[in-house]
């Protein structure tokens, strides 16, 4: 098996040398990371200018993009085997509820839905995260998990894992994506030479965090497996849809 393994945090990030430390062990892994935190990049790609590719000092290679752009390189001809799995992370900080749709750390696994493999975006929950080995622990766990039962190829993983060493940890749960309160106001500040500028604020608070959501796995101590699917096609509307839409032709 070859995995490989990105993030959005950059390629010195503690969590990301954890995360290749445990699965090496295990696998024939690749790092292709962005040279520098890329975290709420999403699922961009760089189309307006060339990227470059460079190996680092600690074996991984850094690349001046985003984390879609890392895998999407990868994958589309910079490794020369193909690997057979993405794994993302081990993020600094949660990616929950609302929070996936501008994690660039779920961004890096969802682009590795081309492989034919489930990917898997790892995140530790806290401001300041410590306990990356019990998130590397369970990125194993979970990796031979999917090697003995396989989950269906377009499967992807979002996995948070609370900042509790590991015995604290009171084991797993399927869980949905919670809600967030809308964001916090804007922060307004001035630059050197008076111009105005703003700061995006924090995130809001849990909105929809009962049991069920991987807000209340957290806060409970148990490590939170969301899958998430690519089509954001919502069924249920489409019919209603076709009701309110204008008749005839358009003129």
């Amino acid at each position: 098996m070859h995995i490989l393994l990105s993030n959005d945090d950059g390629y010195l990030a503690e969590g990301l040398s954890a995360l290749a430390n445990a699965l090496r062990e295990h696998a024939d892994i690749s790092v292709v990371a962005p040279d520098r935190n890329r975290s709420a990049a999403s699922n961009s790609l760089t189309l307006e200018m060339p990227l470059r590719a460079y190996p680092s000092h600690n074996g991984f290679i850094k690349v001046d993009g985003t984390p879609t752009d890392c895998v999407h390189l990868a994958i589309t001809g910079l490794l020369e085997k193909e690997p057979d799995m993405v794994f993302a992370g081990i993020n600094h900080g949660s990616n929950l509820g609302d929070d996936v749709l501008y994690s660039g750390t779920v961004a890096a696994a969802t682009e590795g839905r081309f492989l034919g493999l489930p990917a898997v975006a790892i995140s530790l929950a806290g401001n300041n995260p410590v306990n990356f080995a019990t998130a590397a622990h369970v990125a194993v766990t979970l990796f031979k998990q999917l090697v003995e039962n396989p989950l269906p190829q377009d499967t992807i993983l979002n996995v948070n894992v609370p900042d509790l060493p590991l015995q604290a940890i009171k084991g797993y749960q399927a869980t949905r994506l919670g809600q967030r309160h809308k964001s916090e106001p804007v922060i307004k500040s001035e630059d050197p030479r008076g111009r105005t500028i703003y700061w995006v604020g924090p995130p809001g608070g849990e909105q929809d965090a009962g049991n069920g959501t991987d807000f209340y796995a957290i806060a409970e101590g148990f490590v939170s497996v969301t899958p998430l699917q690519l089509d954001l096609t919502w069924y249920g509307r489409i019919n209603a849809l076709k009701a309110w839409l204008p008749k005839g032709r358009c003129l």
